[in-house]
This record gives structure tokens, C-alpha cells and sequence, in this order.
């Protein structure tokens, strides 16, 4: 069941806790890319130093952070890797959810060709690890980059949904990569699920 507005626009660190399990689709032209969330971070707008948003800031990059929940924030980090993030909260809030990890499930012959141009029985059990255990490596595995900035999670491109999971334990800790943030960095804003291997770093 695709998850509709409302669960959007609430609370945003309890948006990133509660994406975990959920599935996130990407029909491009009937070819379908999925994988269960298992680890997220939560971003908390004006007040947080670590977002784009931080301060109030509005330029193009960050506009669609002031808009609609339920839509997808794409950003190109280090001019190579793209970062998937989902809108919440209110409009006029701009405050978002980071998708660091994804266990892939439909479509993992094509990610294997996005990531290393091979074929899924040609890679190693690190490849294999290494398809989505990351922001940058899940958008490319599922296709995921600038042109889908704004999309509507609502839709039938690129969506999320509910599907029956196992119950698993949740890791509350610290984000990663954001040492510039100052006190920002130690807020415990980063979700996972415990013991999933495609987890980006666990320590």
C-alpha cells in the first residue's frame, strides 16, 4: 500500500523512524527498481546546522524543501554521487529525511549493471554488500538523480510503500559525515535497523 500525504507531514524524526521497512519503488517506464529502508537521518530544518536549510536559508538548491511534503529532495554531493531525501513536515517547514541505506528487492540485475556494469552472478559478496549500503551508491543503483528532484512521492514513479515485514529493533545514534555541524553533530537524528546488512556504517 503506497504511503499517502499524511504520513508525510508529520513529525520529521518520526517520519525517518517509521520509513524503516518501507519499500521505496522507482518505475522507470515499467522497469522497477525496490528495496526495504533500513537506515535513515532525519534533518531538521531551520534549527539544525546540518541542513541545507539551516538558518532559514532559500536558494534554488533547497527551495523544494520549503514545499509539499511527500516529495523527493535530489542533490548531486562531492559533483558525482546523488543523495535521496523525502520532504516533511508542513509547507513552509523545510525540513527533510535522508535515505542511507536500502536492502534491495526488485530489480537487482539492473542495479548491479548501475553500480559495477556486471552482471548479479559475476559479483562478489562485497559488490553484492555494496549495491545499496550507501546514499550515493542507492541512487545510482536505482536510478535515482537531479531529474526527479521535486517528484512527487505520491505518484506512480517513485514511491514508498507498506509491505508486510519482519518486527526489527531500531538504532538511534549519530549522523554521519557532518563534523562541520558543530553541536548538530551529536544530535542523534540517524535511524537503522539492527544486524541489516546493508547498513552504510555501524560504528
Amino acid at each position: 500500500m503506497k504511503l499517502e500525504r499524511d504520513f508525510y507531514i508529520r513529525d520529521t524524526q518520526t517520519v525517518a523512524r517509521e520509513l524503516l521497512g518501507k519499500v521505496l519503488v522507482h518505475n522507470v517506464n515499467g522497469k522497477i527498481f525496490s528495496g526495504k529502508i533500513v537506515e535513515t537521518e532525519a534533518y531538521l530544518g531551520i534549527i539544525d546546522k546540518a541542513a541545507h536549510s539551516y538558518g532559514g536559508k532559500r536558494t534554488k538548491r533547497v527551495e523544494i524543501m520549503y514545499g509539499p511534503p511527500g516529495r523527493a529532495y535530489i542533490y548531486l554531493i562531492y559533483g558525482m554521487y546523488y543523495c535521496f531525501n523525502v520532504v516533511t513536515k508542513e509547507e513552509g517547514t523545510p525540513e527533510a529525511v535522508l535515505i542511507r541505506g536500502l536492502e534491495p528487492i526488485d530489480g537487482i540485475s539492473l542495479m548491479a549493471k548501475n553500480r559495477f556494469n556486471k552482471e548479479l552472478s559475476q559479483l562478489t559478496n562485497a559488490q553484492l554488500k555494496n549495491l545499496t549500503n550507501g546514499p550515493g551508491k542507492l541512487c545510482q543503483a536505482m536510478e535515482l538523480d537531479k531529474r526527479l528532484n521535486g517528484e512527487d512521492l505520491c505518484g506512480d514513479t517513485l514511491y514508498i510503500e507498506e509491505r508486510k515485514v519482519e518486527s526489527f529493533n531500531i538504532i538511534n545514534t549519530k549522523r554521519i559525515g557532518i563534523d562541520y555541524a558543530e553541536e548538530a553533530k551529536d544530535f542523534l537524528y540517524r535511524y537503522y535497523i539492527e544486524g541489516n546488512s546493508y547498513i552504510s556504517k555501524t560504528k
